[in-house]
């Protein structure tokens, strides 16, 4: 199991394998048209509510799991927690079973160019992106209150 910790935002990209049990809300729109104001709103929202649920690992660590296509995407704002249960109105509870990433460790500020850059090294290493099969691409987000930059991290799940 990967132990995530807080780090400098490098744009030092590595391969991890992780398994996440992750509870939160979720909210879907058009895309690109609705991001990343709909990303915002979820976050903002779930915010509040994070001490409704139970055995989190770190509540100061915002994992947002997303999928999309050209058309819509659904964003989530969840906690990862030791096991799921007692899910509260509202959210949901899933398993993403462990897969290898490619990680990448920038900040709330530099995510769009932490995407290029993880798409770069992946395309210079032929790491191919898994599509859905029980995956999706993650956002890491280490809240620091009284901060404007927070470290972040993006997984990229990979075949």
């Amino acid at each position: 199991m990967y132990p995530f910790h807080k780090t400098i935002a490098t744009f030092e990209c590595e391969v991890i394998t992780k398994k996440f049990h992750l509870v939160g809300q979720s909210i879907t729109t058009n895309y690109p048209g609705g991001f990343p104001d709909a990303a915002i709103k979820v976050q903002t929202e779930f915010e509040s509510r994070r001490d409704e649920i139970k055995n989190v690992v770190n509540k100061e660590i915002l994992y947002s799991p997303h999928m999309c296509n050209e058309i819509f995407a659904t964003y989530f704002a969840c906690l990862e927690v030791e096991e799921i249960e007692d899910v509260p109105e509202g959210m949901t509870g899933f398993t993403l079973p462990a897969t290898k990433y490619a990680k990448i460790s920038c900040s709330n500020n530099t995510i769009d160019e932490g995407y290029t850059k993880i798409f770069a090294w992946m395309d210079e290493k032929e790491y191919v992106q898994k599509w859905f099969h029980y995956s999706c691409p993650i956002e890491i987000y280490y809240l620091d209150e009284n901060v404007d930059e927070e470290v972040a991290e993006i997984l990229i799940p990979l075949e």
